[in-house]
């Protein structure tokens, strides 16, 4: 089937849409899957990174696993936020930091584990606009 286009928050639109239709990512390595997810959100593009991460989610055994599918509930967390749902912004970033407990203190591929896990924590006690949101997410990829 050929992917539905989407507005720039990944809500459906109609399939005869005047936009470009995306097709799905495919799965990167885990650093370029970072890379391309941090400048799918820097440039406001939540949901495409959602995708981004969920494509090395599905290509991917063993508990590694989860650490992208957190990672991809984090993004929609922000896709939430962008599309003013603050509740399933809350669910998603709570849900997302949850999933992340296992690699707490750690820092699997350089993702600031503790510092995501506290932002999405705080974020889902106290939504903000995603705008801000976004500005107070550390980054996916500790800095040297």
């Amino acid at each position: 089937m050929t992917p539905r286009p989407r507005d720039r928050f990944g809500r459906p639109l109609p399939r005869d849409a005047d936009v470009p239709v995306q097709a799905d990512p495919v799965a990167l390595s885990p650093e370029d899957t970072l890379r391309e997810a941090a400048e799918l959100i820097r440039q406001g593009r939540a949901f495409r990174a959602h995708e981004v991460f969920e494509a090395l989610w599905k290509a991917t055994e063993g508990e590694e696993r989860e650490l992208w599918r957190a990672l991809a509930q984090l993004a929609v967390g922000i896709t939430h936020a962008q599309r003013g749902n603050a509740a399933g912004s809350s669910a998603l970033l709570r849900r997302g930091a949850d999933n992340l407990t296992t690699w707490e203190g750690l820092q699997p591929y350089r993702v600031p584990v503790t510092a995501l896990r506290a932002w999405a924590l705080e974020s889902a006690r106290q939504p903000l606009p995603a705008e801000r949101l976004m500005a107070a997410m550390p980054p996916l990829v500790a800095q040297d």
